[in-house]
Order: structure tokens, then sequence, then C-alpha cells
């Protein structure tokens, strides 16, 4: 697609958006992997009719209150990037105009506070946690409250689990076959730690030395997502500093994360943090990822077992894993995996979109949620602890008990005892 984009003029961000823009040539193969134009129907909130828009905008050719509606509406999945024949990377277009616009953007007082409760509660475990536990309180307030309140609410767990520490280094189990830095993440922290200390267990079983380092932070996800820019620089800086570079890999147990910190070299374009972040995101990697590639050296005890697996957006569409977490499941025997019908469709959580989008993210998660139970699985996992949230709140919601475990939860429950 051609543009008139004046890329001087916008900055560092210019030229990747200008490039996304310019890659699209207006095929409509994206039309059918979007969730919003599966639930709208209309060409405005599909990535192609997206596309258009922003790139309307960064022409000056119309404002960016005329495109917001259709702007915020997008989950950021990325589900278009892998059915896209052109390769447009639409990753590099629509964080970076959210962040370009974000002062531009009108919204009602109740949303900017609902918006500033978010972002400076959940990024930060000690604050969530206290947030979450208040929460509780705060459903006696549910019927008055506007409907993105509500829809926080929702999410608030019945019961917030005990705070868990690791170790700032957990040794490998008999000989030492690699070494690595965990992100312990934000809101996994407060929500389910329990897969921290899974994935810990798990790598150690399988001769990985695990670092945890004290001074890491948030990822910057949701900053990122959400437009501001300088709140994602801050996250990515202090991870830059706070993760060592002598370790193998840095990982990740959380889709979203990985996702984010996989785009630092984005955040953080034409500052001098640039080539360090490149360096940093080229040793990112989901721990399943990481498994695969070493290969499993801990043979798993039998269970009788049937397992649905949900592909989390920002792990499938982002990262393209897709078959390492199945091929390590399946390395437990007697396990049986099950795929879940129409797996490209995002499940809603997107962050902070059931709070944003609070419709369209319960329309999708009802969906997702009935499309499990019809597996007819013992257990449904994932890899995001987004995604775990929104399924355990739309299959109680139906009435279903069906337990919701992340990957690394099931491999850990299924080694030998020892």
């Amino acid at each position: 697609m051609q543009h008139a984009i004046p890329v001087e003029k916008i900055g560092p961000l210019g030229v990747p958006m200008a490039n996304a823009v310019q890659a699209c040539v207006h095929c409509g193969f994206c039309l059918a992997a979007c969730p919003t134009y599966h639930e709208l129907g209309q060409e405005m909130d599909t990535p192609r009719g997206r596309i258009v828009l922003m790139k309307e905008v960064l022409e000056g050719r119309t404002t960016p209150e005329a495109a917001q509606p259709h702007i915020d509406r997008c989950l950021g999945c990325l589900s278009c990037e892998p059915a896209c024949p052109s390769g447009v990377a639409y990753r590099d277009l629509i964080s970076p105009f959210r962040a370009l616009t974000r002062s531009q953007m009108k919204r009602p007082l109740g949303e900017k506070l609902r918006r500033f409760i978010t972002a400076q509660t959940i990024p930060f475990p000690a604050r969530f946690r206290l947030a979450a536990r208040l929460g509780r309180f705060g459903k006696l307030l549910r019927p008055v409250m506007p409907r993105g309140w509500r829809a926080m609410l929702d999410l608030v767990p019945d019961e917030v689990p005990p705070a868990q520490a690791w170790p700032l280094i957990t040794p490998a189990m008999r000989e030492r076959r690699a070494r690595v830095a965990l992100l312990t993440g934000c809101a996994q922290q407060v929500l389910d730690p329990d897969i921290n200390s899974a994935t810990i267990k798990v790598l150690a079983h399988n001769g990985v030395e695990v670092l945890v380092p004290v001074s890491q932070g948030c990822c910057g996800g949701l900053a990122w997502h959400t437009g501001d820019l300088a709140a994602a620089q801050n996250f990515a800086r202090r991870n830059l500093a706070a993760f060592p570079d002598d370790v193998d890999a840095v990982l990740t147990n959380a889709a979203g994360c990985g996702s984010a910190m996989h785009e630092y070299a984005l955040m953080l374009r034409g500052t001098a943090d640039e080539a360090r972040a490149e360096s940093f995101c080229s040793r990112v990697m989901d721990v399943s990822v990481f498994l695969s590639k070493i290969g499993l050296r801990e043979k798993f005890a039998e269970r009788k077992l049937t397992v649905a697996y949900h592909d989390a957006c920002h792990l499938a569409n982002a990262q393209n894993v897709r078959r390492e977490p199945r091929a390590l499941l399946r390395a437990i025997p007697g396990l049986e995996l099950r795929d879940v019908a129409d797996e490209h469709l995002c499940c809603g959580s997107a962050g902070s979109y059931n709070m944003d989008q609070p419709q369209i993210a319960a329309s999708l998660g009802a969906q997702k949620a009935h499309a499990v139970i019809a597996t007819s699985a013992d257990l449904v996992a994932s890899g995001n602890i987004g995604c775990l949230t929104q399924l355990r709140f739309h299959l109680k919601k139906l009435g279903s008990k069906l337990p919701v475990r992340h990957t690394m939860q099931v491999l850990r429950d299924s080694l030998p005892e020892k």
C-alpha cells in the first residue's frame, strides 16, 4: 500500500510503522482470523481496516478521535500475522500508533481513572495483591459500578493465593546442563504464583540451574499495549539491567510477557539502549521452547488424563510457539491431548481488554469456554496467566468445574516422586 506518511517527523517508530502499512496489499486474508471481525462484522474492525485508518491518521487525513473506537477494539492478539501472505508486521504498527496518539485520544474521566488505577496496580505485585484482596469487598458495590469497573471486579479471584518467594538460585538436579534466568511476572505472582514454582521444579529436574533476578520487574507489556511508551521503556530498561548476560536464555512462562520482551528493541528504537535490547531479545524464549530445545532428561509418571490445550495468542501468534507445549505434554505417558475448536480465536483476555471492551471480551471468553467444554477433556492447559484467568472465570460461569492449569503445572504434577 503506497503511503504519504511523514516518517521523519514521527520519530524512531516512524519507519517500522510505515513499513507495516506499505506491506499490506488489501488481500483480506486477515479478516477470517480476526476475533473482532468475527464478533462485529465491520471492515473497520479488521486488521486491514485498522491499517487504513492508522495510515490516514499518520498522513494527517483524519483525526485520531475518528479512528479511536476501532483502534481501541483491537485485542492485539496478532492472529492476523500468521494469516497474512504479505508478512505485514502488524505488531510494528498497532502499539507504536497507540503510543504516538495516546495524548490525543479523548476519554471519559471514569475511564481515565480506571486505566490509571490499572497501570499503577497490576505491574506491581504488592500493590496488585492488596488491590485484589480489597476487590473482594468491592464486589458488594458491583451493581452500581460502570461496566468497565464491573468487569474488573468480576476477574478478582474469590481467594488470593498466599505470596510465594523463590531462591535467587535454584541448582540443577544432578549434572547441570544449562543455566537460565526466569521472569516471574507481575499478575502471575499474585493470581497463580505456583506456576513459577512448577516451572523452576521442572527445569531443575531436567538439569537446569535457574536464576530469579531480584531487581526484575514487570515486562512492560500492559503499558506498551495501551500506548504508554515512557512507562514501557522504563520497565524494559529495568529488566535489561536486572537480567545477567552469562545465562543460556532468559525464560518466560507467560505468553504476554514473552511477547512484550521480544519487542524491547522496538520499544527502545532510536535510544542508546536499542543495541542492548536487540541482544537481549535474541536470548528471550518461552520455557516450553527451551525445554524442547535441550530435550527432556526426566521421565514422567504415567497419567490417564485427557488435556485440552488452548493456544495463548501471544505464544502461538506473536512467538510462533505451537508445537513445543504440545510435544512436552505428549511426553507424559498415558496423556491424550485434544485441540480446542477455533483455536485461532482469542479468548478475550488480552491484558486489560476485559476492562476496556467488556462486551467483546465476555463474548469471546464464553465462546472459548464452550469450545473447551466440548472437548470433554479432564483438564485444560495453556501458557499464559491472562488466558488461565479468563478460562477459569467463564468455565465457572457456565457451571463447569474443569481444572485450568499451566502447561508447566501439568508437567510438574507428572514428575515421579523422589
